[in-house]
């Protein structure tokens, strides 16, 4: 694992430095900790020394107060400003792949010698730690791993089975979940993972391939539904510079997590060739529920767009046409033909031949109410279905 922010660990006389750090990386590997390599720094430097790293813990000897500090670090690593408190004299980054992850902190009234040093050798210990950590996550994945597979394939699986499962790996799942899938598009997976780990530790997550697949649940609270979405919107946004995102309505039975899990799939294939910018919409109540639906009875949303919009759809396909295009276009204008016109640089006679061809080709008036509602429908359940159609 590379690291940056803390130099590499100087040669002394002695070797005294190297010896900290054998005895260091010992304490870790002992299981030791953070607490222990706090209270080994404090023992070379002779005043109090606070570790603060939100992926893998926090520790200060002599059991002083960390509120203060780690909100210090909390909000430099957030890139907020904020004041350096009064009781650190020094201080040195923690951090792996550029990616800064806490700070190790001197306590007191002055540095003494030698205190970047041996903060240095704490800062590279701690590059253990977090290795320790990591295959523990990558165990404990695993078996999540396993739990998720299962619920993905066994839509016979028995709630009492799934939660008592859920809860050997930490997680209670009792209230229900909403399931997210991302489509990675770095080579972040393992951040994305941590990402997700931090803002819900009862989260949980597998990496299939280039996408991850994630069931959150609700913080405690009288509305699960609201407080897992929250989560799930605060997750999404965490990721979004490293993937493309999508989540489920709010499950309250787990015996139904699968089919949310394959709501959120169907919500990223539509935002993966979304090309209109949209995204949002498809968090829409309208959206919510044609996704539920297709989830359940595909046939029936399938039904639906041919009894509607298909035959403008294999027209277009046929002729180049764009009465599709048209139509949405229409309806987003509230029916105003001038407003059309503007939006898609056509002339407004263009719009209505365009219209009449609509109105032909589905015997749908667009310029009724009946007709509008049934066409706007039509357009959600193709933009859902596409992704499938085209394949």
């Amino acid at each position: 694992m590379s690291r940056q922010g803390a130099d590499p660990m100087p040669a002394v006389e002695g070797g005294s430095l190297h010896d900290l750090h054998l005895s260091m990386v010992g304490a870790v590997i002992s299981g030791g900790g953070l607490e222990r390599l706090a209270e080994l720094a404090e023992h070379e430097l002779g005043a109090p020394v606070a570790i603060v790293v939100p992926r893998v813990g926090e520790a200060i000897s002599g059991g002083g107060d960390l509120g203060r500090l780690r909100g210090y670090v909390r909000d430099r690593l957030a890139k907020r400003t904020t004041e350096v408190p009064d009781s650190v004299v020094a201080e040195v980054p923690v951090a792996s792949g550029g990616d800064p992850l806490g700070a190790v902190l001197l306590l007191g009234r002055e540095a003494p010698p030698r205190t970047f040093d041996v903060l240095n050798v704490v800062a590279i210990a701690i590059l253990t730690e977090l290795a320790v950590a990591d295959v523990r996550e990558e165990t404990e994945q695993a078996m999540r791993s396993s739990l998720i597979d299962l619920i993905r394939g066994n839509p016979e699986l028995s709630d009492e089975d799934l939660l008592r499962r859920a809860y050997r790996l930490g997680s209670d799942l009792s209230r229900g979940a909403v399931a997210l899938c991302a489509e990675i598009t770095s080579d972040r997976a393992h951040y994305v993972m941590t990402l997700i780990a931090d803002r819900e530790q009862q989260a949980l997550a597998e990496q299939l391939g280039s996408r991850i697949y994630v069931l959150i649940p609700p913080k405690e609270g009288e509305d699960p539904a609201r407080l897992a979405l929250a989560t799930t919107r605060e997750i999404a946004k965490a990721i979004g510079p490293y993937s493309v995102a999508a989540f489920s309505s709010f499950c309250s039975q787990p015996r139904f997590f699968g089919r949310a899990i394959q709501e959120a799939e169907l919500v990223l294939d539509v935002l993966l060739q979304d090309e209109g910018g949209e995204g949002d919409a498809m968090d829409s109540d309208t959206y919510r529920l044609l996704v539920r639906t297709l989830a359940s009875h595909p046939d029936e949303v399938m039904r639906f767009y041919e009894d509607t919009v298909a035959p403008i759809v294999h027209y277009d396909e046929q002729y180049g046409t764009d009465l599709v295009g048209t139509v949405e276009a229409y309806l987003a204008h509230n029916c105003n033909m001038n407003a059309t016109a503007a939006g898609i640089y056509a002339h407004r006679h263009t719009v209505a031949y365009r219209l009449d061809r609509v109105r032909e080709l589905t015997e749908l008036d667009p310029n009724f109410s009946e007709g509008r509602e049934r066409l706007g429908l039509g357009l959600k359940a193709y933009r859902l279905l596409s992704p499938r159609l085209r394949r």
